[in-house]
Formats: structure tokens, C-alpha cells, sequence
């Protein structure tokens, strides 16, 4: 039995957030924070996804809208970076999260906070189309989806796990720029508004099968921005 199994779940998890603190603390890392502020920037580049209908389907939208409502609250400075977890927090059923469809050590379990990983990938994507920085992100290690199913380009994904695994976007533009969120019709628009206009990136991302792998390059408009590794099912 692995050292690491014997060790209590939330001591482990405690572990890695004291350790990730000190980790940040030390790089000098400026975090974005919360702002109250009901004004709109004028410039926006959008990605709409559907919902798709699964187990625990409802949990699942009130997930999404529950991390979209403290993703909003943030406004990014120029060379400030917006971290996932910092923003959302840890996704409890004491914070109003409920269970839904997660996909955990290469299988779907049932989780609290089932779905925010579609939020992530939103992020993700929209960062990648208006050239953010991006300083942390992991795909997921396993490719669930055939073509028929496939919401997303493969290789678009963000997969998040609190403690764990984080995505982080940095803002480049010496503007401010912050995320906004919409859910209607089964669909959820994110949308990253600036003070001034950003020039869209083309995305691609082009897969190569290596035996029971499937690698994948991401570029955005030709520029080559990082790769993913997935094992299929």
C-alpha cells in the first residue's frame, strides 16, 4: 500500500494548499481580485458550447452558474493572472455546490462540483482566442468522448482539481479585461470583455494516434502554444 493512502484525504488536500501558498508567494505572482462593479466593457470575444444532457444534469447547471457568479467578479489588470481556485474557492456542499458528473483518476464519479470543468475549458479557450498567457493548465488523462459526442475540439479541454490541478491566465494588454458568462437554451456563452478591441487568434489543434495515445498540438493563428497527452478508451 502506497505511504500516500494512508494519510487522510483532507490532510493530504491541506498539504498541497499550504504548499501551492508558499509556491506563489515566492514566484511574486499578482493575483487579480474581486471587484464590485456593474460597468461593461465595450470589446468582447465569445465561445458557445452546449450542455449536454448527463446524470445529475441540474447539479450541473447550477454549478456552472454558481463558478461563472465568482469568475464575473474578477477584473484582470495588465500582468495580473486569474487563477481558478483562487476565484472559485473550495467547491463544498457547505459553499452551495452540489454533486455532479466528474471525471476522477480516469473514470466518472459522482463529485461535488460535477461540471466546472466545462467552465474551465470555456476559460481556457477564450483566453487561448485572445492571446492571454497562460501559466497553468492540464487536460484531462483520458479521452471519454467519440467524434459523434465531442462538445469540443479534443485538446481544448482544462481540467481543474482543487489543490491539485489549477488554470491560471495572465492579461497581457496594458487594459483591463474580465470574463462574463451566460447560460440559455441548453448552451453557455463565455465572453472575455476588454477596454479596447483584441484581435481573435485562429485556433487548431492537430492530433498524431501513437499506439492506445492520442497527442495533441494546440496552435493559435500557426503559433505553436503547447500540447496534450490522452489515453484512449
Amino acid at each position: 500500500m502506497r505511504l500516500r493512502k494512508l494519510i487522510p484525504k483532507y490532510l493530504r488536500l491541506e498539504y498541497k494548499l499550504r504548499k501551492r501558498k508558499a509556491t506563489d508567494k515566492k514566484s511574486g505572482i499578482c493575483f487579480a481580485v474581486a471587484h464590485a462593479s456593474e460597468y461593461t466593457p465595450p470589446f468582447s470575444i465569445e465561445v458557445t458550447q452546449p450542455i449536454r444532457q448527463s446524470s445529475h444534469y441540474e447539479n450541473k447547471i447550477d454549478n456552472i452558474r454558481l463558478g461563472a457568479d465568482f469568475i464575473e467578479n474578477y477584473i484582470i489588470g495588465q500582468n495580473e493572472t486569474l487563477s481558478f481556485w483562487e476565484a472559485i474557492g473550495n467547491p463544498s456542499s457547505q459553499r452551495g455546490f452540489k454533486v455532479g458528473r466528474n471525471l476522477i483518476e480516469g473514470k466518472l464519479q459522482a463529485d461535488y462540483g460535477g461540471g466546472l470543468c466545462q467552465l474551465s475549458g470555456l476559460i481556457y479557450i477564450c483566453a487561448l482566442k485572445a492571446g492571454m498567457n497562460i501559466t497553468e493548465r492540464h487536460n484531462h488523462t483520458v479521452d471519454i468522448y467519440t467524434e459523434e459526442e465531442r462538445f469540443t475540439p479534443l485538446g481544448s479541454d482544462a481540467t481543474i482539481v482543487y489543490g491539485y490541478k489549477d488554470l491560471r491566465v495572465a492579461n497581457p494588454y496594458p487594459f483591463d479585461v474580465r470574463f462574463e458568462f451566460e447560460i440559455k437554451d441548453s448552451r453557455i456563452i463565455c465572453k472575455l470583455l476588454s477596454e479596447q478591441q483584441i484581435k481573435e487568434r485562429t485556433l487548431e489543434f492537430r492530433r498524431n494516434k501513437i499506439q492506445d495515445k492520442i497527442h495533441v498540438e494546440t496552435f493559435a493563428d500557426g503559433i505553436y502554444i503547447g500540447d496534450s497527452l490522452y489515453l484512449t478508451q
